[in-house]
């Protein structure tokens, strides 16, 4: 099969592009390489449509390699037909391939296969011709008492079973009945008596069509049903549906044709529907899963790419109660200067004593900002920092983070040995400072499911949902750029082309001597010339030569050469950024031309001189930084029309939710983000994004806060230099465009997330 024709074509591509993509990914280079590095050849596809290429050409030649499996097994039964071969060719999807098999298959012990052990095969071939016999006469020839064919009714009931499987076994009818029941059955649930049933008391009497319903309530009512709160069950017309299937396999109207007759409703009620009803479900949740996995990529991406807090001195918060709040201050590249641990917060409250030892650290550190951890006690501790620093003689702010995650990675391998001499308490104190400082470094320590954005991600095939997201981080961390002589094994691990292994002999290597330049890579064990092409370009290396702190490939150096002498520039004015009006002198000469001289591609040379314009910059200095405080609200500060800055902390497919800085993130339904119609909230806003919102509803004893952004509601809306790129948005209503869903209501989510899924 030639994918590259196909794939083209699903992918709106030229065939040139899919045929080149396809080969640049067998002959093993990696996405973040191909997407960076090999524009010209791959028409600029990003990072993003390269994985999808890559899922998709995946499953077209597992399919193929399936289809050849079928083939040759029904060959090898003497039962192949050029209608049998011609359905292979044509079938699109697993699911058509294994209808195509179904007959062919060895079936475990059926009521059909006993049947057929007792010899009547040839009798249910009789029947099913539906001509005018004398059935009774005719089932006397099978009776045989020692196969279990003791009379008429045993030889009847046997062929019926035979007919009933051959009719469950028609591809064709089984493949239209899937449809019929995904696009006009109804999915139904009741409430089981169970003691954490009233977390779904919502679904106590709920039916929805199979083809409106969200991914987010598919998979709330899976998590139901296998908490044994639900009973969950698809509905189709049966008598309608019924008698479809007769007209196709009826044909007389005399014994045997009422036979056949009986034998469908059997086959569709004991055969068909359950079987049916099984794959829409599995076809369901495999596409909500998506949709979960999809909705935790677009908010883990922005996550892992806020802006760092560079050049500053930070002290980490672990909020605790009883065993006191851990306290580890590091400075701006990440070391640990001091730890200690205080007890502000119940039962101690020992806040005196607590203020002393927090100010004493600021005074000697020149301590700019308090990192507070969002787990237990971190109210308390809030309150605590919030009037702790305006006793403080310097001017100090604080911001409070997502520690989700950091007790898993203060508790694993990684962090014993990053800090084999600290508790898991005061690494995770560690954690939660450098989270601000610079949370892609800190990030990637954590397995991603434990990050804290998304949704249901703890019910996520575990290793699609470790592909997909280890892809992100791939590609942050290769976007970002990573510095070869600081860089930790496991940020290392994440650069293109290397593994944990290499990465462990890069930092061995570093030990005995820091890098002055890329090249010097080729010396480091087991990083042959293939890892070296694919990670140079994403290896930073700061105070050498000008080019190794940019994103400008190896393989590119002598085009900046010639790029340079047409110009009338020097590497030291790049160095010095004198070289402000290059692209006006490369206008005059023509991009086209100055790529031909510099043998390079058009889109690559508008790379280099991005890269040349801006050497050792950090892409992540032109987000939104985080918005850090210096007072304190609480819940029963807010009132209706307040209007507030906020932080968006989570993006899900019916809205989301923002901090506001009261220790409760409020929830802005996608119906209050816009004043124009959008199908999905990352249409306009992504995780990291600071917004102003206008509070339309507290409720204290639900601790639940309604917000809104709309901007008839409120002056300003989101801000705009916050408002995503026509890129983005672009991305965002062709992820939009899988959601056909009414929406559950604001009131019914918040309480089932609140209660149950924990944000």
């Amino acid at each position: 099969m030639d994918y590259s024709i196909k794939l083209a074509k699903e992918f709106t591509i030229k065939e040139n592009y899919s045929a080149n993509i396809i080969s640049l990914i067998d002959e093993g280079n990696t996405i973040p390489f191909i997407a960076r590095y090999r524009k010209e050849m791959t028409g600029s596809c990003d990072d993003q449509v390269l994985r999808e290429f890559s899922d998709r050409l995946k499953y077209l030649r597992n399919l193929d390699k399936r289809k050849e499996e079928v083939a040759s097994s029904i060959t090898e039964q003497g039962k192949m037909t050029d209608e049998i071969a011609i359905a292979l060719t044509t079938a699109e999807t697993m699911t058509e391939v294994e209808d195509i098999y179904r007959p062919y298959k060895q079936k475990r012990k059926t009521r059909a296969s006993v049947a057929i052990e007792k010899g009547l095969q040839p009798f249910a071939d009789i029947i099913y011709k539906q001509e005018n016999i004398d059935i009774n006469e005719k089932a006397k020839e099978f009776i045989n008492k020692e196969k279990g064919v003791e009379k008429i009714e045993d030889a009847i009931k046997g062929a019926s079973d035979i007919i009933a499987e051959m009719v469950s076994d028609d591809a064709e009818l089984r493949k239209s009945l899937r449809k019929k029941l995904a696009e006009t059955g109804d999915i139904s649930c009741k409430l089981l008596e169970n003691e954490n049933a009233l977390i779904y008391d919502m679904y106590s009497e709920y039916s929805e069509k199979i083809s409106k319903i969200p991914s987010h309530r598919i998979l709330a009512i899976n998590r139901g049903e296998k908490e044994e709160c639900l009973r969950v069950s698809l509905t189709l017309d049966e008598e309608s549906t019924v008698d479809s299937i007769k007209k196709n396999f009826v044909k007389a109207d005399n014994e045997c044709g009422k036979i056949v007759g009986k034998a469908v409703e059997d086959a569709y009620n004991r055969l068909i529907f359950p079987s049916i009803e099984r794959e829409v479900r599995s076809d369901l949740t495999d596409k909500a899963n998506e949709q979960a996995i999809k909705m935790f990529e677009v908010n883990l991406r922005p996550l892992l790419l806020q802006p760092p807090l560079k050049g500053k001195i930070v002290l980490g918060l672990d909020p605790a109660y009883r065993t006191g709040c851990k306290i580890a201050v590091i400075d701006p590249s990440g070391n640990v200067l001091d730890t200690t641990v205080i007890y502000p917060t119940p039962p101690q409250n020992k806040i005196e004593e607590a203020e002393v030892k927090i100010l004493d650290l600021i005074k000697k550190y020149n301590v700019d900002v308090i990192s507070i951890g969002n787990g237990t006690a971190s109210k308390e501790s809030e309150i605590f920092v919030a009037n702790l620093i305006k006793k403080c003689d310097r001017q100090v702010s604080y911001a409070v983070v997502n520690e989700a995650g950091a007790s898993v990675y203060s508790a694993s391998k990684l962090g014993a040995q990053e800090f084999p001499d600290f508790d898991v308490t005061q690494r995770s104190a560690v954690s939660i400072a450098r989270r601000i400082q610079d949370p892609l470094a800190e990030l990637i320590k954590i397995d991603v499911k434990s990050i804290g954005v998304g949704q249901y991600q703890h019910d996520m095939p575990e290793n699609r949902l470790e592909e997909v997201l280890g892809g992100v981080v791939e590609d942050c961390v290769n976007s970002v750029g990573v510095d070869l002589n600081t860089a930790s094994p496991s940020l290392l691990s994440y650069v293109a082309g290397l593994n944990s292994g290499i990465a462990k002999n890069i930092v061995e290597y570093r030990k005995k001597q820091s890098f002055t330049k890329r090249a010097d890579l080729l010396k480091v064990s087991k990083l042959g010339e293939k890892a070296y092409e694919q990670c140079a370009g994403f290896l930073r290396i700061i105070g050498g030569d000008i080019l190794d702190n940019t994103a400008v490939h190896p393989e590119d150096y002598k085009a900046v050469e010639i790029l340079l002498d047409e110009t009338g520039y020097t590497l030291k004015d790049v160095e010095d950024g004198k070289i402000g009006d290059i692209k006006e002198k490369i206008e005059k000469i023509g991009w086209s031309n100055l790529a031909k001289k510099c043998e390079i591609g058009e889109p690559t040379l508008r790379d280099v001189v991005d890269e040349l314009c801006k050497p050792g910059r950090d892409i992540r200095d032109s987000l939104p930084k985080p918005i850090l405080r210096s007072d304190l609200m609480s819940l029963e500060d807010l009132k209706e029309g307040m209007e507030l800055n906020g932080t968006v902390r989570n993006v899900i497919d019916f809205g989301v939710f923002v901090d506001i800085g009261v220790h409760q993130d409020g929830l802005v339904h996608i119906s209050q983000i816009s004043d124009n119609y959008i199908k999905h909230p990352s249409e306009v806003l992504k995780v990291g994004d600071n917004v102003k919102v206008k509070v339309m509803g507290v409720d204290l004893v639900k601790k639940k806060i309604s917000l809104t952004l709309k901007t008839s509601e409120l002056p300003h809306g989101i801000n705009a230099g916050n408002q995503k790129t026509d890129k983005e948005r672009k991305e965002g209503r062709k992820l939009a465009e899988k959601r056909k869903e009414k929406e559950m209501s604001n009131e019914d989510m918040v309480a089932l997330l609140m209660k149950k899924f924990g944000r």
